[in-house]
C-alpha cells in the first residue's frame, strides 16, 4: 500500500504499511529535509535529516507538540519557552519533547548529520503550522 504526501491510510483501511524509504520528501518549513512517514487521527510521525554542520531556522508551532528520537549522528538543540532556554546534545538514542509554545532551532555536528524520527501531535497541519522566530541562537 502506498502512502499519501499527509501519510494517512486509505479511508476504511485501519492498517497502514510504509516501506522503506517510500514517505513523501519534502523540505520542512524550518529547513530540514523531512521524510513523512504514517498518520492517524492522533498523530503523525515523520524522519527529519540534516547534512553535517546544517543548522535549521529558529521555528515555533502553532498548534502542535512533538517527541523526538535522536536516530543517528551528533548535534544540538536549543528550546526557549516562557523565559527558560535549554541546550541539549543530540546523541543516537536521546529522546526529547517539544512542548506547544516552545521556540525551537537545531543543527547537526560539523562533521556528522543527523537523523530524526518525531512524532507530532496532532498530525501535522500543514507549512503555516510553523512560525519563524527571530533570535534564537544555535
Amino acid at each position: 500500500m502506498s502512502a499519501d504526501p499527509a501519510g494517512a491510510a486509505p479511508p476504511g483501511d485501519p492498517f497502514a504499511t510504509l516501506a522503506p524509504g517510500a514517505g513523501f520528501r519534502a523540505t520542512a518549513p524550518d529547513g530540514a529535509a523531512v521524510e513523512v512517514l504514517l498518520a492517524t487521527r492522533g498523530g503523525s510521525m515523520a524522519r527529519f535529516t540534516l547534512t553535517p554542520g546544517q543548522v535549521t531556522d529558529p521555528v515555533i508551532h502553532r498548534s502542535v507538540e512533538e517527541i523526538w528520537l535522536v536516530t543517528a549522528g551528533r548535534g544540538e538543540i536549543v528550546r526557549r519557552q516562557a523565559g527558560r532556554t535549554e541546550r541539549t546534545a543530540l546523541v543516537p538514542g536521546l529522546c526529547l519533547t517539544i512542548p506547544h509554545g516552545t521556540a525551537f532551532r537545531f543543527r547537526a555536528a560539523p562533521n556528522a548529520g543527523l537523523e530524526i524520527v518525531a512524532i507530532t501531535m496532532p498530525p501535522w497541519p500543514g507549512p503555516d503550522e510553523a512560525i519563524p522566530v527571530p533570535g534564537l541562537e544555535p
